[in-house]
């Protein structure tokens, strides 16, 4: 098929809506909070309003694990968690409270822990090599490892460290590894009998380069499993769709769909599998405008496009001049804009940690005749420049438009000497080469994940809050007919779609983007004071040294970190900072630590956080953050929760949530605390500020929602309509109406302040008297702006007396 130009027309069509929750509640299970934990938090979260749980990965995992997300068992749910009992107990308390119960999925990969044996299917193919009747489960390149698949889990090549290889108890050993033996070969010498297994053994940094089976992204510990084959999903998916049958479950996450040879195919069998009123959402990035694909069996995404059209609506454009240019005098940086620095760590990981998924895919080409001198630098170059995260193409099916569109678009960036290559690459990509299709888009998302998410991200910082999954770091701020653009368009096609304003995977939690966001509205003053923390911190700083640390990009990193999630610690802030620097990959990294570059940073985080003058004056710009930082947090909330889509509150963010990258986001919460703090806000005590405030509003949209759920819902009921005010100060008010609740959202406060408040500005509502819910006052249909707001920044008002 040949190519179009990019900016085709795309045709939608509408999936079938199941039933959904009226909202969901995520809880991080973990070694100390597991089912019986959760089961505790139940009446709180139903107080709350909540709908449903929303949990974490709940099969059995790689030991310690922290998230889940490294599966080795699929059989069993989790022991470290409570186990399948357990898991009934959690079950039978929810439904006692009207609960029900979302479980996060993780289909595509499977862990490779230390000790090997925990996975029973990968160890039978260690031992077995292809003759194991688990050796279909993986995605391996068998001809590339010569009938052998590559462990990279030596400390050095295999050479130096043979001496401290064992074998015991007929397994091979080393640190915490464990392998299997092939039979009649636990006797041979050390090296005789490496050579004789179906795996070998090599060092770590071994891995990206020549690896051998495909991994997510770039982490060799979890393997690609291959749910295309019908066998792997049922055995991989019986306990959970047992678990949904059963009645415990009423709702999927699916994880990283991205990763599936076919993700549509994937989910019609996930669909025929549960009920119908199951909901299903996944975990699908889009980027820019990209659209979910209409014919993928679900409700909708985990709201990572909602989360950045929140942010965006209450996030000011003008300042986007100003903090571009001092993000370039702050950091020194020479790239013109971001896309320039996506481009290049794009290219990065292709060379470096993506170069084994690179080489499969120049054997597929080969394979197919395709192969030319120029294909592997054509082939680079055209995934660096995919826009999205990557095709649909079904072999054997006509690619979808938007398939063509989107390598359209990318083939529009290569550069000329290799276009024509490039082109038939494409058109390989497009199904006229099946494998070379399936294996293209799974690494084209690979290299968006990778370059953009976890390099470019932290390259580049024209404000921080900006730097989400999906956003676009240069596009401050977003209009409000936009916004309400986006909303009717979820109502319209994707009603039950999850939205979200924090996840475990958000690199700042939606109250530290709040603060940041202010800083569009007072660049100036933001600039003053990054220019006198810097004057401050050089004599902290070796500016004289031949790579001073951190340099100018991490210093700048660190100011805004510093006051997003002010207070924060010296061990909180060094964390979080490496953990940027190895990402950012320009003066560290994971695979090459800097150790003096490392331990320098962290002595200047040391020396900046006990500097009396510089956190004086950082608590001072601090201050000045507070009430409009207010407005933004909670107009933020209450949009999230009345728009269209099924709200999540991701733990912990009913309150206060100023936290950052994973695994600073992961932490329990205090349940009891938050219990005690609703406790207050139901008798009317809301002097805890901030945290006392997103309680009150979370709670009265929640329990709305549940008490009504067709006003909230995806039919006539439920409509979803801009709300409107006349006068000055008109576009400082963000309203939208749900049925009978109406939701209005201060926007831009500091611009509000400085043109002296509301004014005469008024509602635009229909004739009749509404009552706020936040405050049980009673507001006229034409009433003063200035009147809605006197006691909160946003205000839920309800066409009927309660």
């Amino acid at each position: 098929m040949s190519l179009p130009l990019p900016g085709q027309s795309l045709c939608m069509t509408q999936p079938a809506v199941p039933t959904v929750p009226t909202s969901t509640y995520r809880l991080q299970l973990q070694p100390g909070f597991g089912f019986a934990e959760a089961a505790e938090a139940v009446p709180y979260l139903a107080s709350l309003g909540v709908g449903h749980l929303y949990l974490s990965p709940i099969l059995r995992a790689a030991p310690g694990s922290g998230h889940g997300y490294d599966v080795i068992d699929h059989s069993r749910v989790s022991p470290e968690l409570g186990g399948e009992a357990g898991f009934r107990a959690l079950a039978g308390a929810a439904a006692a409270h009207g609960l029900g119960i979302v479980v996060d999925i993780v289909p595509n990969h499977m862990a490779v822990p230390a000790p090997e044996s925990l996975n029973r299917q990968f160890w039978s193919v260690l031992e077995h090599g292809r003759d194991s009747p688990y050796a279909h489960w993986f995605d391996i390149d068998w001809e590339a490892g010569g009938g052998r698949i590559l462990l990279p889990v030596l400390a050095a090549p295999p050479d130096e460290v043979l001496g401290r290889l064992r074998v015991e108890d007929g397994t091979l050993r080393y640190r915490d590894h464990v392998f299997p033996l092939r039979d009649g070969t636990a006797a041979l010498p050390p090296r005789e009998a490496l050579e004789a297994q179906h795996y070998r053994l090599a060092d770590w940094r071994e891995g990206d380069a020549r690896g051998n089976y495909r991994r997510f992204f770039t982490i060799t510990s979890l393997i690609g499993l291959r749910q295309e084959d019908p066998s792997v999903f049922a055995a991989t998916h019986e306990v959970i769709l047992r678990l949904v049958r059963d009645g415990l479950v009423q709702g999927l996450r699916v994880d990283h769909p991205d990763g599936l040879a076919d993700p549509r195919g994937y989910l019609r069998r996930l669909r025929a599998g549960v009920p119908e009123s199951t909901w299903i959402v996944v975990e699908k990035i889009l980027t820019g405008h990209e659209a979910l694909p209409g014919d993928w069996p679900c409700a909708g995404t985990t709201g990572y496009d909602v989360l950045r059209r929140v942010d965006g609506v209450f996030t000011d454009r003008a300042g986007a001049s100003a903090l571009r240019a001092l993000h370039h005098e702050a950091t020194g940086a020479a790239e013109p804009g971001f896309r320039t620095v996506a481009q290049t760590a794009k290219r990065e990981v292709l060379d470096t940690a993506l170069a084994t998924e690179v080489a499969r895919l120049e054997r597929a080409l080969d394979r197919a005749g395709r192969h030319d001198p120029d294909a592997g630098e054509a082939l680079r170059a055209l995934l660096a420049a995919v826009p999205a995260y990557r095709p649909y193409v079904v072999p054997g099916e006509q690619p979808p438009p938007e398939a063509v569109t989107l390598l359209g678009a990318a083939l529009t960036q290569v550069p000329g000497r290799l276009a024509v290559t490039a082109r038939r690459i494409a058109d390989a990509a497009l199904g006229h080469d099946p494998e070379f299709a399936v294996r293209f888009a799974q690494v084209a998302s690979a290299v968006a994940a990778k370059g953009v998410e976890d390099r470019a991200f932290y390259r580049w910082y024209v404000l921080g809050s900006l730097n989400e999954v999906g956003g676009e770091p240069d596009e401050v701020g977003l209009g409000v007919e936009e916004f309400h653009d986006h909303a009717r368009m979820l109502h319209a096609r994707w009603p039950g779609t999850m939205t979200a304003l924090s996840t475990h995977d958000t690199k700042r939690s939606e109250d530290v983007r709040a603060r940041l966001a202010v800083l569009a509205e007072i660049p100036g003053e933001w600039a003053a004071a990054v220019r006198e923390w810097n004057k401050a911190a050089r004599r902290h700083r070796d500016d004289e040294a031949a790579a001073p640390a951190p340099d100018r990009f991490d210093t700048y990193l660190l100011w805004q970190t510093l006051v997003g999630a002010w207070p924060i610690g010296p061990d909180r802030m060094k964390a979080y900072l490496r953990k940027a620097m190895r990402e950012a990959a320009r003066s560290t990294s994971w695979t090459a630590p800097d150790t003096a570059y490392e331990q320098a940073s962290d002595d200047f985080v040391d020396a900046v956080l006990t500097d009396r003058a510089i956190l004086a004056s950082t608590q001072t710009f601090v201050k000045r953050l507070i009430e409009p930082s207010r407005a933004v947090a909670l107009g933020a909330k209450l949009i999230q929760l009345t728009m269209p889509g099924v709200p999540d509150v991701y733990q912990g963010g009913e309150g206060v949530l100023r936290t950052l990258v994973d695994p600073d986001n992961r932490a329990p919460v205090d349940f009891r605390a938050a219990a005690a703090r609703l406790a207050r806000v139901d008798a009317g005590d809301v002097s805890g500020g901030l945290d006392a405030e997103k309680a009150l509003v979370t709670s009265r949209v929640l329990r709305w929602r549940r008490r009504a759920p067709e006003a909230f819902g995806p039919g006539d009921a439920g409509r979803y309509a801009a709300v409107h005010a006349h006068g000055d100060a008109a576009g400082h008010v963000l309203g939208l109406r749900r049925g009978p609740a109406v939701a209005l959202a201060t926007r831009l406060p500091v611009g509000l302040a400085a043109r002296g408040g509301w004014g005469d500005t008024r509602l635009d509502l229909r004739k009749g008297t509404w009552t706020d819910v936040l405050t049980g006052r009673r507001i006229a249909h034409d009433a003063p702006l200035a009147e809605v707001f006197t006691h909160l920044p946003v205000a839920l008002l309800d066409a009927e007396t309660p």
